[in-house]
């Protein structure tokens, strides 16, 4: 099969990839990776994931997203909500419900729809953990 006729949607969660570049201690060079999974194939759309923090006037992660945007990436971001606790005068927690859950759980129900109706059978659920 030619690599041309491989169909590729890229999920990125951005949390999870810059902590573990971070901990590798190298920078990853988005531009290429687009790029490579360009060229392996046609890629459909290339998501990028975070979580923004709410009320917050500047975000360190801003450039970086508007960068994305700009250069061909589908960026999803989702406002962290602050929680004080009354209880502890020093303790707070920042909260965010996962964006990727959601589109995945979206992206399943498509795909069950598209598989029961061709010859395909979708996985089970079990299959899947």
């Amino acid at each position: 099969m030619s690599s041309t006729s491989n169909k590729i949607a890229l999920f990125i969660d951005g949390a999870n990839l810059y902590a573990t570049a971070k901990t590798l201690g190298f920078d990853i060079d988005y531009k290429r990776l687009l790029k490579e999974f360009q060229g392996r194939g046609t890629l459909l759309r290339a998501f990028y994931y975070t979580a923004i923090i709410e009320d917050q006037e500047y975000s360190s992660i801003r450039p970086l997203i508007d960068w994305l945007d700009y250069n061909g990436y589908t960026v999803v971001t989702k406002a962290t909500k602050e929680f004080i606790d009354a209880s502890s005068p020093n303790t707070s927690t920042r909260w965010c419900c996962s964006p990727v859950t959601a589109i995945f759980v979206r992206l399943w129900k498509r795909c069950s729809a598209a598989a029961s109706a061709s010859r395909w059978s979708r996985p089970s659920p079990a299959s899947l953990r």
